[in-house]
């Protein structure tokens, strides 16, 4: 049985991805860039330190980044983060995790402005014992330095943790951290992809997860990989 469950929050509590892939879109073509949408999605979960370089060639870096980054969280913050919805399921699926005794922590590679909204909306502000940020890190994910954050902050050992995200990049970054990841694909990935990045369990979603969660590996014991 975990000891504490590590919770990425776009895609996985709130349904956001799809936002913060327009945000990266209109930025990118202010910059004179004309990406498809789904192309960016599938670069949502890491930072824009990680996700820039996807897009922009290593020459011209120096002058777009700073004004992307700046722009796109002007774009989410003013114009798109109020049409984020709560994904069903969440606050009851963290509430059934505390009342078996496992710490609930927030490890994203959004700011702090954003997941204080962001949780706000799950309706889950008062379930975290901890939170990491891409304020507590160097490195974001696909690097393993938020989820490990979060794992010192809880004094827990990685193997006592599970990480729940919707992303390839989560199970990555986790997966570097020592840490299992259960994969729910509300983020749009799909189960296949989930799994082959690592995910030693997939849902549909948080309410399928709370659903399942006697079989699932939050609550198995002896399960170590």
């Amino acid at each position: 049985m975990a000891k504490a469950l590590l919770c990425d929050i776009d895609g996985t509590l709130v349904q956001s991805n799809w936002l913060h892939a327009e945000a990266w879109q209109i930025a990118f073509e202010a910059m004179g860039l004309d990406l498809e949408l789904e192309a960016i999605r599938r670069q949502i979960g890491k930072g824009g330190d990680e996700l820039i370089p996807v897009f922009v060639p290593w020459w011209k870096r120096p002058i777009v980044e700073e004004p992307l980054k700046t722009y796109r969280k002007f774009v989410f913050q003013h114009g798109l983060r109020q049409q984020v919805k709560a994904i069903p399921g969440v606050r009851e699926l963290l509430e059934r995790v505390r009342a078996e005794g496992i710490k609930v922590a927030v490890a994203t590679s959004s700011d702090k402005d954003d997941l204080k909204v962001m949780l706000g909306v799950a309706g889950a502000d008062d379930l975290i014992d901890e939170q990491t940020t891409a304020d507590d890190a160097d490195r974001a994910k696909p690097h393993p330095d938020i989820f490990a954050a979060a794992v010192e902050k809880l004094h827990l050992p990685a193997t006592d943790c599970i990480a729940l995200g919707d992303t390839p990049y989560d199970a990555e970054s986790a997966g570097k951290a020592g840490i299992r990841t259960i994969g729910v694909m509300t983020g749009g990935w799909s189960r296949i992809e989930l799994l082959d990045a690592g995910c030693i369990e997939v849902y549909e979603s948080a309410g399928e997860l709370l659903a399942g969660i006697e079989q699932s590996a939050l609550l198995r014991t002896g399960l170590r990989v």
